[in-house]
């Protein structure tokens, strides 16, 4: 946090107003071109933060996907909040937010004026039909990527399993099923912890 703070006073005020420029219209831009909303932008917000601009790792994004996830609000829009701090601290997330939020805000209320005259042509009814089939394919596509990234040893993939079964088969509310992960999380880093240390114990003393 103080290498954060000293890194931002560092910078000039034009500086940090550019910074916060690029926030915006970077967090804006996956808004605007993403279709689907939530897990559907992982993808997009990858090639944008990590792969264009390398605000962050792979791995951090992930992260921050699967907080965003565990708070309360809509995923974009925690996620893209929590891309603007870790740039700009407070005032950073404020126009990550804002740059996430502003393009569907402005199509969404241009679309409510006109739903009610054109939602029963048939070609608008198809189309919408259409684009449920590719939003489907597009989060399939990112759940598929999300689990070859997110699971990486045995705990893991019991952990995937058993929140499946827990929420399609028992119908369990997410959020119980979210705090549990997290705890089987702690617990076994508590116990690779653990583990770790008797072993480098043991070693220091057989020396």
């Amino acid at each position: 946090m103080k290498n954060k703070i000293e890194k931002q006073e560092k910078r000039s005020g034009f500086q940090f107003l550019k910074e916060l420029f690029t926030i915006y219209l970077n967090c804006a831009k996956v808004g605007l071109f993403t279709i689907g909303g939530g897990m559907a932008m992982l993808p997009m917000m990858q090639r944008e933060f990590v792969e264009d601009k390398k605000w962050m790792t792979e791995e951090e994004l992930i992260d921050f996907f699967a907080i965003g996830q565990s708070t309360p609000g809509i995923i974009a829009v925690n996620v893209s909040t929590f891309v603007g701090y870790k740039r700009c601290g407070v005032i950073g997330g404020f126009f990550g937010t804002l740059g996430m939020v502003t393009p569907s805000l402005i199509i969404i209320t241009i679309l409510a004026t006109l739903i009610s005259s054109i939602e029963d042509y048939p070609i608008v009814q198809r189309a919408l039909k259409g684009v449920n089939v590719v939003v489907a394919a597009l989060l399939t596509n990112v759940t598929y990527n999300f689990a070859k990234k997110a699971v990486k040893n045995w705990w893991a993939a019991i952990v995937l399993i058993i929140s499946f079964i827990a929420l399609f088969v028992f119908k369990l509310p997410s959020f119980w099923v979210i705090l549990t992960a997290i705890l089987i999380g702690i617990i076994v880093t508590v116990i690779q912890v653990a583990k770790s240390k008797k072993v480098s114990e043991n070693s220091e003393a057989s020396k």
